[in-house]
This record gives C-alpha cells, structure tokens and sequence, in this order.
C-alpha cells in the first residue's frame, strides 16, 4: 500500500489540490457573501459599492452600435447618469459626434460609447472621474485652444480637467457665459440663506389629503408595541404624528398586512418618493436599489470611517432615528457618527458651524446655519417646490458641480471657485481663506475685452475705478454686497 501511495503521490497530490480548490470557489460561487476575488480587476471608486450586482452594467442591449466587446451597453450607463447628464446640459452627447461634420474627432476616441473612456476594471490606467484614457484627451480635439488663447500658451492638457477648469460632461459652473454673467461679485452675498423646504405641503400638492394631528392616545399600534415610553413620546411629538401619520401607515405590510418591525425604504417611498429615490443613487443607498446585495456598511467604504460603526447598516432610518425623525441630527451628528477624515473633524472649528450652532441656539437666523448637509445634501427646486437631493454624492465629484448649487447661495462665483480649488482650504473645512484666485474669470474676462465686448469693458472700468458709477447696459448690477442675490441654483446657460 505504501509502495502504491509513493509511486502515484504525485496524482494524489493533483487531486487533493483540486479537490480543495473546487471547495472553495464552491463556497465563494454559492455561500459566501463576499466574491470580490472573482473580478477581473479593482472595481472604480464609484461604482465599488454595487461591483457583486455584475447584472447592473452587464445587460443585454439589443439596438446597434451601443453593446461594445466589454459587455456594457450605453443603457447600462444612462440608467443611472442619464438624468445628470441632462439637467447639467452634458456638453459632449453622443448627438454630437453623430453629426457628420464632427466624424472627424471619432478616430482617436470613441465618444459614442462610455467605455471607452470608463473601462472598469482597470485600476492602473483608472484616473479621477473613473477616466481610462490617457488624461490628455482634450488635445485630440481642441489643439486649436492653445494656438489661439494666449492664456492657455503655457498649459499642458492633462490640466484641462485636473485644475478645475474644464469638465467633459458636467461644464455648466465653468462655461464662459456663466463666469462673465457672474463676473465681479463681492465674496459674501446679502442674503446668506438656503430655499425653505416644506415637505408636507408638497405632500399635499401630489393629491394627498391633509390629516388631523395625533396624540398617543390615538396611535393604533398592537398593545406590546406600545410599552416603550421613549419611543412613544418621540412620534407624539415628531411630524408624523402632526401630520396624521400613524403607526399602521408605516408598520402594516401593504400586502399581507402583518406588522413589519423595522419598516425599510420601500415604506419611506410611500411618501418620500423623490427623496427615496435620490438616496437609492448616492453610495449611501446604491446597494438598496439591487436587492441580491446587502445594505451598505462602514466597512465596505474606502475612506475613513469609525470603527464603532464599522457594522451600522446605512437605510432611511440610519440617519433619521426612527419615530423621532430629528432633521436637525441627520444634518449633523448623523454624519460625524461615521465619518472620520479630516474635514469632517474640522467641521466643528470651522465659521460654517458656528452659524449652524447659533442657528439652532435661537441666536442666528432661520436657514442661515451650515450644517454638513446643506452642502451634501442640498436643497434644489424640482416642479415648483424645493427638496432636499439625498444622493449625496450628486455634487461632490468633480467638486465643481457643489459651486452652483451650494456655495453660490452665500458666496460670489470667484470666491466660490478659489475655494473649491484650494485642497488645503477644504481639508480644514473652509476655517481659512483660499490665498490663490482661480484664473477662470479672469481669463474669460480678457478674452471678452479683446472681443470688444462693451459690457464687460464697462463693468471692469467700473470696478477698478477708485470713484465708481454704475456702468450703462453692464451684464450685471454693480458687485456691492447689499445688491447681490442668491437666486443662482436653477440657472442654466
């Protein structure tokens, strides 16, 4: 027997390897949870949270000339940034290049398919923006920039995008009507305040019946479920209860009608349509809108986060404490229970939160407090009423998108820019002065002048001149801080 084992231990040995391999990508396929050893390559930092749903990018598509060899149709792209790309204007859809005149620029990149310059999967060639391409691309179309704008004379196109100049889809804070419409304001406006949100007159407005307020007395829970003082005493006095909203509206499964004890996302919805569904796109809420993946926890996240929330399950209810549905801490403290890098810690140093704490001190105005969610989650109009977006990744990347919805709301366009520019000046959570200004208007403005343009000539007189009077026909009333607004967040050019 032992001459027999000897003279085949090499077969054994295949065998017990096989045998121990084919276990194990066993339990990876069938059991495990985690299967990121079974991609192909590192997944890019905006799309890792969803990289097990494969069925989210990988799609059948059956009309022409979109399905490309990586198996990921433009669909597949549009189902989730096609609405971005379209209210932000994208400035180079595919229309664009359908038209025969620009064919010409399709022969060094595809821009009509998306993967070609977002492969996933590709970590070593992966830029900012999950970009593929060499980061130069700008050069093979508009190499008639540098010859005719004496600004760009000494810049390389690898910057066109890095120096928060240009961006290839979203352009809108950036394009030259917008800095010279914009051009001169003081850095703080006068009237620093955010759009009021009133949720449950939009409530109304969707054909809703306005409901009587209620008191615990009323609340329709099963007796044992009404045996926790703290719990009841939160929805008496939080709007739901002011807002009739009882314990079966939320608690009484719509199918079965058996009560749910954590009612989840799919309850908010009833309601919280538009919030629901901006939360499902943001990294928060991504993996609730694919129902073979888990709710997202601290620990899949690739940045720093605290550890003592390293398996808090991220849902409606992580921010808004159930039953008690305190805004006021999910725009602040439920922030900071997770999040751990340096600007979040710099937070409470910083001239946005003293603003914040003096507003909900009764020392400071209504709706002049910063919190972290009036800049990550913030308030926008939408059919005539303003709602909170609480996909909170909707402005953050390239950080240029927060400067026309958020910062313009208390600050001019020039300062908003030199701050969004300066990394150091955003790691100490604005408690400084960006020290270098962004050469966007100014370099715009020098170009309108040598156009000829009257306007901007004007203006500039106006505000270099020591004894200033108000410009004829200027593009915009003289910069002076009590004659600005912040009526900027819904204008498009």
């Amino acid at each position: 027997m032992a001459h027999w084992i000897q003279k085949r231990k090499s077969v054994l040995l295949w065998l017990l390897v096989t045998i121990g391999l084919s276990a194990w990508l066993g339990h990876v396929l069938l059991q495990a949870e985690d299967k990121t050893l079974l991609l192909p390559g590192k997944t890019t930092h905006g799309h890792y949270q969803i990289e097990m749903a494969c069925s989210a990018c990988h799609t059948a598509e059956e009309k022409e000339n979109v399905f490309t060899s990586s198996g990921v149709p433009n669909s597949a792209c549009t189902n989730c940034h096609g609405e971005d790309l379209n209210q932000f204007s994208d400035s180079h859809p595919t229309r664009k290049f359908k038209n025969p005149e620009n064919a010409i620029f399709l022969e060094h990149v595809n821009a009509m398919n998306c993967v070609e310059c977002h492969a996933e999967h590709n970590e070593k060639i992966t830029h900012d923006m999950g970009v593929t391409i060499p980061q130069d691309y700008c050069a093979h179309c508009h190499q008639v920039t540098l010859e005719n704008l004496e600004s760009h004379q000494n810049l390389k196109f690898h910057t066109c995008a890095t120096a928060g100049c240009h961006n290839y889809h979203d352009n809108m804070a950036l394009a030259p009507s917008f800095l010279l419409k914009h051009y001169g304001e003081a850095n703080n406006l006068k009237d620093q305040k955010v759009a009021e949100v009133n949720a449950l007159q939009r409530w109304l407005s969707e054909g809703n019946k306005k409901r009587a307020a209620l008191t615990i007395e009323e609340a329709d829970a099963p007796s044992p479920k009404m045996t926790d003082p703290a719990i009841n005493l939160d929805w008496e006095h939080a709007a739901h209860a002011a807002a009739g909203i009882n314990c079966s509206d939320c608690h009484d499964d719509p199918v079965s009608g058996v009560w749910m004890p954590a009612p989840d996302h799919h309850t908010c919805k009833k309601c919280h349509d538009v919030e629901v569904t901006d939360f499902l796109k943001g990294k928060h809420g991504m993996r609730l809108a694919h129902p073979e993946l888990s709710p997202m926890t601290p620990t899949q996240a690739r940045q720093s986060l605290k550890a003592t929330s390293a398996h808090r399950d991220l849902s409606c209810s992580s921010c808004h404490q159930p039953h008690r549905y305190d805004r006021e801490f999910a725009a602040h403290q439920a922030c900071i229970q997770c999040h751990d890098d340096e600007h979040t810690r710099n937070y409470d140093k910083s001239p946005h939160f003293a603003l914040w704490a003096a507003e909900l001190a009764g020392t400071g105005e209504e709706r002049t407090g910063v919190s972290c969610a009036t800049c990550h989650l913030p308030r926008e109009e939408r059919d005539d009423h303003h709602v909170v977006n609480h996909n909170q990744n909707a402005n953050l990347t390239p950080n240029e998108k927060m400067i026309r919805n958020v910062c313009m709301d208390c600050h001019g366009l020039q300062f908003a820019m030199d701050a969004m520019a300066d990394r150091e000046v955003i790691a100490d959570n604005f408690s400084t002065r960006p020290t270098k200004a962004h050469p966007g208007i100014s370099w715009t403005v020098d170009a309108a002048i040598k156009r000829g343009n009257e306007e901007i000539i004007a203006l500039k007189n106006y505000l270099e001149s020591p004894n200033p009077s108000p410009p004829e026909n200027a593009v915009s009333p003289p910069p002076t801080t009590t004659q600005q607004n912040n009526s900027r967040t819904n204008e498009k050019e």
